[in-house]
């Protein structure tokens, strides 16, 4: 019930005291099994789905979802069914560790399962409301991709999987599979001395790298390693995919996978055969002799995806084999992003799920969890609203602008404009500012209906300070064209233009704005905001000055006050705490009375105003309480009879 922040924190647990017990070691800020935090994103890229290679397999691995998730059960039966025309083993009974059914030490049982296994679990994920906007595979990985994206149909994804497994047979004995922790100009220079007999098979990050090729070259690469200080370690594996050993196989497999097709769709795939997106209609038989045959551009792939706006990354496994490796990337390139697991070794039930389920939600997936909570009667509850801390937290930015007056410019020392210069040839003055949330974080504090517009009292207080400099400082009139919108980034740059005196002595003025991206560049048109007439500093603005020195005024009534911005709220208004100044208010006649403080936040820049904006904006909320208040609108831009009195002054 509550708006999803950026820093997110999730809790799983199977009852009440788990549940509490992750709740407690949060609070504290400790590290605890079932609490997982992080930090979201913008969320605009959405969601990678990726599939790694071999690697990920373990006994029991689908076991506990079989059980208890039907949408696993239900694609595994399926992906069992487009097997079972090119395997002579049960897929059910491998994954159920049934007595006497095959290995899944063997090759061509091994990639098959887990090529069903991934597709089924990318299902769950959906089923959780979590779509990928994008597909990665790793080797094998690239079949279930492509599946999952709609590339491929789940049985042209069976025919590939098994019946390409099923030729790697022939080159089991000849060759392996090493992996090294080292980038790959590095590698290549480990290899040059042996012609050929190893190749880079997959570069998986800025510091992994596998090589594959001959038994016995690999041998003395390890050693040569092992000299060297290089880590590096054997792959569990006989044989060397992506080497020159798969040209052995070539004509086998083009008659094998003649009949596959690949077909547009709608995900994008990124390849790690080129390292780039895809079209998936090019993913033909021809195309997956090549994913075996091709050194593996994970990385290349991973850095295209997060140049084009993706960061959330999850790993369709059994247990995280190439998160290591997309990490590594992420923190190579600089970005925001991160990357979850789904199930891993011996964790392969429902409470694993959910809580990979919730560290994808904390860096920013869209998840449903009205899903999750289906058929188990979940009843929400009212929780506490968030305390305000009465502490100065605002940002200073007063030394941004730098020295203006060494540019020939006046510097008006005021929150709210940046320099001034009176015109040449002319009686007149520009004064120029920069406004957005950075420069002045207070201004969020004034919305409506979401959207933070500067407060009119702002508009006024600047006016009044720029036309100070030519002795009119007295705003006769001051009507709104338009509001000034704050995004969440980027400025507005304003201008300010007092005109040369009419006869009676008074100025025109205007107020323009053009917005800005947060690198300063400009594309808009100035646009007009404010206008209006400026007199004489010093003449009177009340002709009935209310005596204060009775306080509240004689024969007023109080007026309730309570809840007063909650009704604001409800009206559009978003006032938070800077613009909730209103602390009590009395009625006499058709006056009203308002007593008025600006908040704590603000009052370390109160004395650079005339009077702040969100001191004077709180003087006019109160109009909203007046007789017949709750039937109009109340647009603080044009007032009349408005008096404030301040430490002893009106």
């Amino acid at each position: 019930t509550r708006v999803a922040m950026d820093h997110r924190a999730v809790v799983v647990g199977r009852d009440r005291e788990a549940l509490l017990a992750g709740l407690d070691a949060l609070a504290a800020g400790e590290a605890a099994a079932g609490v997982v935090e992080g930090v979201a994103g913008d969320g605009s890229g959405g969601v990678v789905f990726v599939f790694p290679g071999q690697g990920s397999q373990w006994a029991g691995m689908a076991v506990e979802l079989l059980a208890t998730s039907p949408v696993f059960a239900s694609r595994i039966a399926e992906c069992a069914a487009a097997l079972e025309p090119f395997v002579d083993w049960s897929l059910p009974d491998v994954l159920n560790g049934v007595e006497g059914a095959a290995s899944l030490e063997r090759v061509d049982v091994v990639q098959p399962a887990l090529w069903a296994v991934m597709v089924s679990l990318a299902e769950v994920w959906r089923s959780r409301g979590v779509e990928p906007a994008a597909v990665l595979g790793h080797s094998q990985g690239e079949i279930a991709a492509a599946v999952v994206a709609g590339g491929l149909s789940l049985q042209d994804g069976a025919r590939v999987v098994a019946l390409r497994s099923q030729a790697l047979r022939a080159l089991s004995g000849l060759g392996g599979m090493v992996s090294v922790a080292r980038g790959v100009q590095e590698v290549r220079g480990l290899l040059a001395g042996f012609d050929g007999r190893i190749g880079v098979a997959a570069v998986n990050g800025p510091s992994s790298v596998v090589v594959s090729g001959d038994a016995d070259a690999l041998d003395e690469f390890l050693a040569g390693c092992e000299q060297a200080g290089v880590r590096a370690r054997r792959v569990a594996v006989d044989y060397a995919s992506h080497s020159a050993h798969v040209e052995r196989i070539e004509e086998e497999l083009a008659e094998l996978l003649a009949p596959v097709a690949g077909r547009s769709c709608a995900v994008p795939f990124y390849s790690t055969v080129s390292g780039s997106v895809i079209d998936t209609a090019e993913l033909d038989g021809g195309y997956w002799y090549r994913n075996l045959r091709g050194t593996v551009e994970f990385e290349a792939a991973t850095r295209a995806l997060l140049a084009d706006g993706f960061h959330v990354f999850v790993e369709v496994s059994a247990h995280p084999v190439v998160a290591t490796g997309v990490q590594e990337t992420i923190e190579d390139a600089g970005a925001r992003a991160g990357v979850v697991g789904t199930l891993r070794r011996d964790e392969g039930g429902p409470e694993r799920f959910a809580l990979s389920l919730g560290e994808a939600w904390a860096l920013g997936a869209g998840v449903d969890w009205d899903t999750y909570y289906e058929g188990t009667r979940p009843r929400r509850v009212d929780l506490p609203t968030y305390a305000f801390q009465r502490q100065h937290y605002w940002p200073r930015f007063a030394d941004l602008g730098g020295d203006v007056t060494s540019a020939g410019l006046d510097s008006p020392d005021h929150p709210m404009l940046g320099a001034s210069v009176e015109l040449a040839g002319g009686d007149g003055l520009v004064a120029t500012a920069r406004w957005s949330l950075r420069t002045h974080p207070w201004l969020a504090d004034h919305a409506v209906s979401g959207t933070v517009i500067v407060p009119g009292t702002a508009l006024v207080e600047s006016v009044i300070r720029a036309g100070d400099a030519l002795g009119c400082g007295q705003v006769d009139e001051l009507t709104l064209q338009a509001p000034v919108v704050l995004q969440e980034r980027g400025e507005v740059q304003v201008q300010i233009a007092v005109g040369e005196p009419d006869a009676s002595g008074r100025r025109p003025v205007t107020v323009h704005t053009r917005s800005a991206g947060s690198d300063g560049h400009t594309e808009d048109l100035w646009t007009l905001r404010a206008q209006g007439t400026l007199g004489r500093s010093g003449e009177p603005a009340v002709d009935r000055p209310e005596d204060f020195t009775v306080w509240p005024p004689r024969g007023a009534a109080a007026v309730a006050a309570e809840g007063f911005y909650d009704l604001l709220a409800g009206r559009g208004y978003e006032f938070g705490p800077v613009f909730q100044g209103v602390r009590a208010t009395w009625s006499r006649g058709d006056d009203m009375f308002a007593e008025v403080v600006l908040p704590e936040q603000v009052r370390g820049d109160a004395g650079r105003f005339g009077i702040h904006p969100a001191l004077l904006d709180a003087a006019l909320h109160a109009a909203h309480l007046a007789p017949g208040g709750d039937d109009r609108v109340v647009v603080p831009f044009a007032w009349s009879g408005v008096s404030l009195h301040a430490a002893g002054a009106t």
